[in-house]
């Protein structure tokens, strides 16, 4: 689901693998963190004695849980390679091969060449040889079967060579890494060994928003270092590619965290620590955990197959905000808007329409357009969707029958900047027969330019607009009759570089 108009993010999305292959973790500051030690903790009861007034809550023995469950969390080292260049008659230089070969002739910066220069290699710079370079990262993960399954997450062991499992007890033991699916970010390693501790495994459905949760894993290398926070959210789709409802907490969560468990007050494992929000690269406040039913789905596939299977539906859906739900006269802003159908993909075969919004999928309310991806990622090729859609004003019932998504992943659509207040402000034309095959569609206007709040909404000249508030454009007429009936804004059904997507536009 590719996306059009999209904001720049302000944001880092980051993996919080410690010098992840490639040395990614390097250079970060250390933020709050709590440790201790999983080892010489006293025994205590899960729930401490209340010394409050009456009607607060105790917190829960975070000792207790960390005694109980620390054994069966364990450091995970990896080790792989990657190609570096290098001047091939320079090779003892103390200076870093990449510096050597950006270096070239001392050209002026103004020089017309230099920025031609700069992207495709200076001349005279030398033969460029490849050499592998050894690199390595960090990551936790948790116990789960006492033969030795391991869970932790994808993108700790992607790319490595070989794979180092540490207990607590300081045994090592290289493991095998079974499968890993990278949709979900979830991996599945062995070692070779009987009788490990494990953790328990809980379920995320009475997680609540606001419920103490701990953490154990090893930041910056630091093993067996214990976090604790509360559950900030649940059921948060993050902007990447992935198919994961994620728990939001405020657990101090660092590069060598990842993959680790997150256990909730009763010492049970709700998820598996995987990414931060941060504008550093460090913890800063925001931490996101996959669901352990999600994990564990994935896990018996893995060791069933040695892989993970995702349906699709064959959607590029985005956001409802207040003026979509407006323009399509919803009584709040809720669902996913469907952008563009695949052809003869399941959703075609269902019925499903560019315009329609997706409010329920088997009951389920889909408030937020990552709410779908995240519920068809985790259903199975082959199985049957209930679909609760609103359409022309109207519900409609649909089924689809979901398909592979095979290595295809699917993005949702952003209109973050289609948002604008005013008058429409288009300059159309109609599309020529050379326009409509170049762009595959059978009508719509070209839109020669774009002002006012049309422009502030991301509309350019060159656009192809289809449809407004789901009617076609087939002609300037019918586009001015469907802006006259419009209420406080419009939904513009526009195709740009073979891609879809609707745009808001307030009318004054």
């Amino acid at each position: 689901m590719n996306s059009l108009l999209a904001t720049p993010r302000r944001l880092i999305l980051a993996l919080v693998a410690a010098g992840a292959l490639g040395g990614a973790g390097a250079g970060l500051v250390v933020g709050r963190q709590a440790s201790a030690q999983a080892s010489g903790l006293q025994a205590a009861p899960l729930v401490a004695q209340a010394t409050s007034p009456a009607g607060t809550v105790a917190l829960p023995s975070f000792a207790q849980i960390t005694a109980q469950n620390g054994a069966a969390v364990v450091n995970i080292s990896v080790t792989g390679t990657t190609k570096a260049g290098q001047a091939a008659d320079d090779d003892d230089d103390d200076e870093q091969p990449t510096a050597r070969q950006q270096r070239g002739p001392q050209l002026d910066p103004d020089d017309p060449f230099y920025e031609f220069f700069r992207q495709f290699g200076f001349p005279g710079a030398g033969a460029q040889a490849q050499r592998s370079v050894p690199t390595h990262g960090l990551g936790s993960g948790f116990i789960v079967s006492p033969d030795g399954l391991v869970l932790t997450n994808a993108h700790v062991v992607k790319g490595a060579s070989e794979v180092v499992v540490k207990l607590t007890d300081r045994r090592e033991f290289r493991a095998k890494v079974l499968g890993a699916d990278a949709k979900t970010d979830v991996a599945v390693l062995k070692i070779d060994a009987k009788n490990l501790p494990t953790v328990r495994l809980g379920s995320t459905r009475d997680l609540q928003v606001g419920e103490w949760v701990l953490a154990i894993g090893s930041p910056f290398g630091f093993e067996n270092s214990v976090t604790a926070g509360v559950v900030s959210a649940k059921g948060r789709s993050l902007p990447d590619d992935s198919l994961v409802p994620f728990i939001q907490t405020d657990v101090a969560v660092n590069p060598g965290n990842s993959g680790g468990p997150l256990f909730n007050a009763r010492g049970e494992v709700v998820g598996i620590n995987s990414q931060i929000y941060s504008r550093s690269g460090g913890y800063q406040g925001v931490s996101f955990a996959i669901p352990i039913e999600l994990a564990a789905k994935i896990k018996d596939q893995i060791v069933a197959t040695g892989q993970a299977r995702h349906a699709q539906l064959g959607v590029a859906v985005q956001e409802v905000n207040q003026a979509f739900a407006e323009s399509f006269q919803l009584d709040k802003p809720e669902g996913a808007l469907v952008a563009s159908v695949t052809p003869g993909g399941p959703a075609d075969k269902a019925g499903l329409k560019a315009g329609d919004v997706i409010r329920q999928v088997d009951g389920q309310a889909i408030v937020a357009s990552g709410d779908l991806p995240a519920w068809v990622g985790q259903a199975l090729p082959g199985q049957s969707a209930r679909l609760t859609v609103w359409r022309q004003g109207k519900p409609l019932e649909l089924t689809a029958t979901l398909g592979d998504a095979g290595d295809k992943g699917k993005k949702v659509a952003s209109s973050k900047e289609a948002v604008a207040k005013g008058q429409l402000g288009l300059y159309l034309r109609p599309l020529e027969p050379a326009e409509r095959r170049q762009a595959g569609v059978a009508e719509g206007l070209v839109i020669e330019q774009a002002r006012g709040p049309a422009a502030a909404a991301g509309v350019q000249p060159g656009d192809v607009l289809l449809s407004v508030n789901g009617q076609p454009a087939r002609d300037i007429d019918q586009v001015r009759s469907a802006v006259a009936k419009a209420g406080k804004s419009v939904a513009l059904l526009i195709e740009r570089d073979g891609n879809k997507i609707f745009v808001p536009v307030r009318l004054g």
